[in-house]
């Protein structure tokens, strides 16, 4: 299914990637924001001037909450949604989006990658899970280790803690992207402690292919 051009669009000005807490991420470019995986260990958005989209990768309660959802759409009142069909089977109100989809949304070029969440454990169900490449630049797996074909990454959001992650595995996840720089997300179940050393982990990864890890803390951004 094809819901829009998949013509990118012309970055003429720095895309800005600010990393909230746990998986949420803020985009920004030429005015306009998009926000991905505004889940329940995320504290409540603010600023939220031009916002275009909201992206939610499955169905998973620290990737979503009701609340987010209303505050957000209090702040743009027909903003779309895009997200799982297990999104909108908990009751969401959402543009349903699944592996192999485009949408356009200001100056935002999202396709979407994946299809699964990784496993957790055989008694849990696996459920959709879509990874979200942005402008052919960004790409966040959602709570995945599956990439897209044929891109070069300029940016990685990579999950640094999780039920599902073995850090071994992310690293190999990070060795096969082979971003330009990359930083750590999906980090509100490790200790200060724990992430400093995964966070380590996931540089010697970026590294290992000549690219930069960045350190980003809740609030802070990087630019691509």
């Amino acid at each position: 299914m094809r819901l829009a051009s998949r013509t990118r669009p012309a970055l003429t000005f720095p895309m800005r990637i600010t990393k909230h807490e746990h998986a949420c991420l803020r985009l920004e470019l030429e005015g306009r924001t998009m926000i991905i995986d505004p889940g329940g260990f995320t504290l409540p958005l603010d600023d939220l001037h031009g916002l275009v989209a909201v992206v939610i990768t499955h169905e998973h309660g620290d990737h979503w909450t009701p609340e987010h959802l209303t505050r957000l759409r209090a702040a743009a009142r027909d903003v779309p949604v895009y997200a799982t069909a297990g999104v909108a089977a908990a009751g969401a109100d959402v543009i349903v989006v699944s592996p192999g989809d485009t949408v356009t949304a200001g100056p935002f070029t999202v396709t979407f990658h994946g299809g699964t969440h990784n496993v957790i454990h055989e008694s849990i169900p696996v459920v959709e899970n879509v990874g979200v490449l942005v402008n052919d630049v960004f790409y966040y797996p959602g709570d995945s280790y599956q990439l897209p074909r044929h891109t070069d990454i300029r940016l990685l959001a990579a999950p640094v803690g999780a039920p599902w992650l073995k850090i071994g595995e992310a690293m190999d996840f990070v060795l096969a992207a082979k971003p330009h720089r990359a930083f750590a997300t999906h980090d509100m179940t490790l200790s200060r402690i724990g992430l400093d050393m995964h966070r380590a982990r996931l540089a010697w990864a970026t590294e290992q292919n000549g690219g930069e890890f960045v350190a980003l803390e809740p609030g802070e951004s990087v630019e691509v």
